[in-house]
């Protein structure tokens, strides 16, 4: 099974392909593991047949699935996934308290964000489409703390990693943070090739168990998750993972009602972007019958406060 993966270190990803750790003991057919840069890159590859499963945002995914991939999403991972930094020359929402009046700084300002359809891209276009301001995609996000650095952009979005690497490379702050871009959105979810459901049920099923038990590490034993991370990327310590775990610590494979009807809000602002070639309904994204059964029991992603090592 060829599973499609980002560099986005609070993935379970990351957690499940290190050799230190059994999640997938026992799991048939055997796991390829390739990384992509962005969402719609990765939704190129299930085009041409080079993943069957991808841990992605879910706009991707749609925008893929109105132009005729056979895609679903079975599971969630995390939500509220995208961050918006700037150096410390503007206010925040700290400051402000309000967004609109945090994006009005950057008017006739150039901000960067990943590829185009990426939920980041997404986001920011629709919240800056009565304002004057531009933006440059990248196709990785790591480009984009030195273009801030250097002036070819003012400000950027990404995940919470950025805004670790940000603020390590160029003194960045976080200028608007993940759950007041868009509460809820889903940062990303398990997504497979439709006829995987009739043809590999039993894979899908054990996948989803061993993708919640690293949810559930990831959220209750949190240095130690880092720990694995860490020493799976190799070239980042674990106080950065710490730290980017920390920004946005909403981690659960469930898809409650919350994670979809975000998912279905994107649907009109994809559609004003011109990025949907067709309407598209919640049962043309979701297959829910996996994850229920896997994960019946409320969904994880507000941490209670009794969880040790997560700033609420």
């Amino acid at each position: 099974m060829n599973i499609g993966y980002l560099s986005t270190i609070y993935h379970t990803s990351f957690i499940m392909k290190s050799p230190d750790n059994r999640f997938l003991d026992g799991i048939t057919p055997d796991i390829n593991w390739t990384l992509f840069p962005t969402g719609p890159a990765m939704m190129d590859a299930f085009k041409t047949g080079e993943i069957d499963v991808g841990y992605i945002g879910l706009p991707p995914a749609m925008i893929g699935i109105t132009k005729g991939l056979k895609l679903k999403c079975v599971a969630g991972g995390h939500v509220e996934g995208t961050v918006m930094i700037s150096k410390d020359l503007f206010s925040s929402f700290d400051d402000l308290r309000v967004v609109s009046k945090v994006l009005e700084q950057f008017e006739g300002e150039t901000i960067g964000t990943p590829a185009q359809g990426s939920i980041h891209d997404v986001i920011i276009r629709d919240l800056i489409h009565d304002l004057d301001i531009s933006i440059i995609n990248y196709p990785w996000a790591d480009f984009i703390p030195g273009a801030i650095d250097n002036g070819e952009i003012i400000a950027g979005l990404g995940t919470p990693s950025l805004a670790t690497v940000a603020s390590r490379e160029i003194n960045s702050k976080i200028v608007i943070p993940p759950n007041k871009l868009w509460p809820y959105n889903p940062s990303y979810g398990i997504v497979v090739r439709e006829e995987l459901i009739n043809q590999a049920p039993e894979f899908i099923n054990d996948f989803l168990i061993a993708h919640e038990a690293a949810c559930n590490f990831i959220r209750n034993q949190t240095l130690e998750a880092a720990e694995v991370a860490a020493g799976e990327l190799g070239n980042i310590d674990v106080d950065f993972v710490l730290e980017t775990f920390q920004i946005s610590p909403k981690y659960c494979a469930s898809l409650p009602e919350e994670y979809i009807k975000s998912t279905m809000d994107f649907v009109p602002v994809l559609g004003k972007l011109g990025y949907l070639e067709k309407k598209i309904k919640m049962e043309d994204i979701f297959e829910l019958k996996f994850i229920q059964e896997v994960h019946p029991e409320p969904s994880h992603y507000h941490p209670s406060r009794d969880v040790p090592g997560l700033e609420k």
